[in-house]
């Protein structure tokens, strides 16, 4: 009898510290595997599924600027988001200085699904998008990183910059309307707000 029980209690410690180094290697694991998840991630799935409509995140900004918005498309270094004024903008992810979410989604975002190929807008840098809206003649607001707002039209979008033709917002772009011009490197943009939707 007393045998038994020794072997026993032999068996329930060996299982407790079997137990024990499991849960310390699934932490690692799970450590592991947060370290290779990026941002871009964490918002793609925060702009994935049927429940995107309520889950609006708070994005502070540098420039102490601070944008409401929902996720409607993650690229390669820029977010598009909406308002609740459904108000569209692109915010590049070197300007995000925080973003804020419930807790919920908080966790939800930790586990983004695995993407087999990334999708054209994936792939799309912001400069892209940019040249795209120069293309469309977009009326915009280009809220820049030191928070000074710059409303007008992009004329054409290099490398890494920008030329903004400057006029009233939601005018559309007309030479007499033009009240000066700006270069803006991408690195200056807090966040792009689209004042027009209707060229879309």
């Amino acid at each position: 009898m007393r045998w038994d029980r020794f072997f026993e209690d032999l068996q329930d410690q060996f299982d407790a510290e079997w137990e024990a180094e499991r849960a310390v290697l699934d932490t690692e694991a799970e450590r592991l595997r947060l370290s290779r998840v990026a941002l871009r991630e964490r918002l793609t799935e925060l702009g994935r599924g049927a429940d995107t409509a309520q889950t609006e995140l708070v994005f502070d900004l540098v420039g102490d600027a601070t944008v409401t918005a929902r996720v409607s498309a993650v690229g390669a270094d820029w977010v598009g988001v909406v308002t609740a004024a459904s108000r569209s903008g692109i915010v590049p992810l070197g300007a995000i200085c925080s973003v804020g979410l419930a807790h919920a989604d908080l966790l939800r975002s930790a586990r983004p699904h695995p993407v087999e190929r990334a999708s054209l807008t994936e792939r799309m840098s912001i400069g892209f998008v940019l040249r795209d809206l120069a293309r469309r003649r977009i009326p915009l607001t280009i809220s820049t990183t030191t928070g000074r707002a710059l409303t007008g039209t992009i004329d054409r979008a290099g490398a890494d910059h920008l030329d903004l033709a400057l006029h009233d917002p939601g005018s559309p772009r007309r030479a007499d309307a033009v009240r000066g011009h700006r270069l803006v490197p991408f690195s200056a943009i807090g966040w792009v707000r689209i004042d027009s939707l209707d060229r879309l």
